[in-house]
């Protein structure tokens, strides 16, 4: 996950999750792991960026809403959540934005 997501051409949205763990990351990684490898199997995915330092923020990038819907609904992601609420996160926050214009340099 540390290249930057190669997106299509706006409108599309931003899924932006951004925590703050509790120092207990027994599993994280693997399931981290595995909830991207599930969001790319997604209809409507487009794209994930992440990265941590004092917080973790990962982006997800998606067609519409009706696949951020889908994608919060999936069952195993679903678990993941829960896994996330009791275990490793202290904090978070999900915000959901629709992207109208980007801009690229590489």
């Amino acid at each position: 996950m540390s290249e930057i997501a190669n997106t299509p051409n706006p409108p599309y949205f931003a899924v932006i999750f951004t925590n703050k763990t509790t120092g207990n990351m027994e599993g994280y990684e693997a399931m981290a792991d595995r909830m991207v490898e599930l969001a790319q199997q997604q209809p409507g995915y487009l794209g994930i960026e992440s990265a941590r330092n004092d917080i973790g923020i990962t982006v997800s990038y998606w067609q519409d809403l009706e696949s951020i819907k889908n994608w919060k609904q999936n069952a195993e992601h679903l678990r993941a959540q829960q896994s996330g609420k009791k275990q490793w996160y202290a904090a978070y926050t999900t915000r959901i934005a629709l992207v109208e214009r980007d801009y690229s340099f590489d």
